[in-house]
């Protein structure tokens, strides 16, 4: 397991990170007496030459090199690498899905099955919905139907009060 270098001080504070994922970032200690930047026994790391991969590991997920697919033509290019999909909307990544599942391709960032259903979910949802609120339109014209035209010249003004 790599050694994750992390600002000094993110296991006490919040807002450094502590129980906070996103907010875990490496911040090169600069203080004058940090013992971090001194290298001292003890304490965190501090990034260096020495710990980087070696130059065909970096760059690859799995022992395959990542490819960032944005539309289906870009899936026509991939070969036996793996597939990340990038910024794309929910139609293009249904689409790209498909494509993908037809060439038996390997997505890594995105879980095939339960992406589907949830989108099968909000389908029904949204078509129920739309049905209550075309009943309810249904209704009100009915309303409107059954109710009797009022005249104007019928109807008489409430009277002003006079000062």
């Amino acid at each position: 397991m790599p050694i994750k270098f992390l600002q000094r001080d993110s296991n006490r504070h919040s807002k450094l990170g502590h129980l906070r994922k996103k907010k875990q970032k490496w911040r090169r200690p600069t203080g004058r007496d940090n013992k971090m930047r001194e290298k001292r026994r003890g304490y965190p790391k501090v990034v260096s030459i020495g710990y980087s991969k070696d130059k065909s590991v970096r760059g690859t997920i799995e022992g395959k090199k990542p490819i960032v697919v944005l539309n289906v033509k870009d899936l026509e290019t991939v070969k036996n690498n793996l597939i990340i999909i990038g910024a794309v909307g929910n139609k293009k990544k249904i689409e790209i899905l498909k494509k993908a599942k037809e060439m038996k391709i390997e997505i890594y960032n995105i879980n095939e099955k339960k992406f589907m259903k949830e989108i099968e979910k909000k389908k029904k949802v949204k078509k129920l919905k739309k049905k209550i609120v075309d009943k309810k339109i249904e209704k009100k014209k009915e309303v409107k139907k059954e109710e009797p035209k009022k005249d104007v010249k019928t109807q008489t003004k409430p009277e002003e009060t006079k000062k």
